[in-house]
């Protein structure tokens, strides 16, 4: 006990001395190494990168680009009316843009500052308007949480903590130095999955609200996420080591969270 006393205040002070945020919503406080102004032109500057490349074919015309479109900015006109409404008007700088990319994979993203890609293959998943807000809603969930600059500033947390165990540990045998650097490294790389499952978790909470907010039915998200398992053909690693939560563990809080969303959801 007294050989992990130094490595656990010098991991606690290297993390405290830093300043924390406040995720919309949910009210968790996270911790915030990087903020939005790094990020932000960073995120843009990928985006338009992707979209320029000669690989990505952008859909930019029918009906399938217009529905992505505008289940986007009705997302996007909710999302600022809220937060506009509960004081976080000014920590908000987000560039919206909302484009449909043309591929077999079943996937959808958005990256910090609002630019969100919805892949074709998503389509005959998502079925309906009500099953692209559910997921256009977790993705750009992740974004208003600031999750990647979450996850960087936990990477930086980690480096800082790493030097702080060598400071701490400085004056033990090497074998030693090693046990303990490679228990760190482990832990803090379990820790990092653990949290960002609860990444996911909240991303989903805020993904329900949102779709809320704009006029879709929350309670559609249960049937979407139904689909989705049923894509999952092949085996996925163990919960504990993933980076998502499980199917069964993900729509089961899905529908804990609905009645929450359903106070914000006022139908079209």
């Amino acid at each position: 006990m007294r050989t992990l006393k130094p490595l656990l205040l010098a991991a606690i002070v290297a993390v405290t001395i830093y300043a924390c945020s406040t995720v919309p919503l949910t009210g968790r406080s996270q911790l915030s190494l990087v903020s939005d102004d790094q990020i932000n032109p960073a995120a843009a500057a990928s985006y338009k990168e992707l979209l320029s490349d000669p690989k990505t074919v952008v859909v930019n015309n029918g009906a399938d680009a217009q529905r992505v479109k505008r289940i986007g900015q009705q997302l996007a006109v909710a999302i600022e009316q809220y937060l506009n409404a509960n004081g976080y008007a000014n920590q908000y700088s987000f560039q919206w843009e909302f484009n449909l990319i043309k591929s077999d994979e079943i996937n959808a993203w958005c990256m910090p500052g609002g630019k969100v890609a919805v892949y074709s293959g998503l389509l005959p998943v998502a079925q309906t308007d009500a099953g692209l807000a559910v997921v256009m809603g977790h993705e750009i969930g992740h974004a208003i949480a600031r999750h990647s600059a979450e996850r960087m500033s936990q990477q930086l947390a980690l480096q800082a903590g790493g030097t702080a165990v060598g400071a701490a540990t400085g004056n033990k045998s090497a074998a030693t130095q090693a046990v303990i650097g490679q228990l760190y490294g482990v832990g803090g790389q379990l820790a990092l999955l653990k949290y960002s499952r609860a990444q996911e978790s909240e991303a989903d909470r805020l993904g329900l609200t949102f779709m809320a907010m704009a006029g879709y039915d929350p309670r559609q998200a249960v049937a979407f996420w139904q689909r989705m398992a049923g894509q999952n053909k092949g085996g996925t690693p163990p919960e504990f080591l993933s980076t998502h939560p499980s199917d069964a563990t993900r729509i089961a809080n899905m529908q804990k969270l609905i009645p929450e969303a359903l106070k914000y959801y006022k139908g079209k």
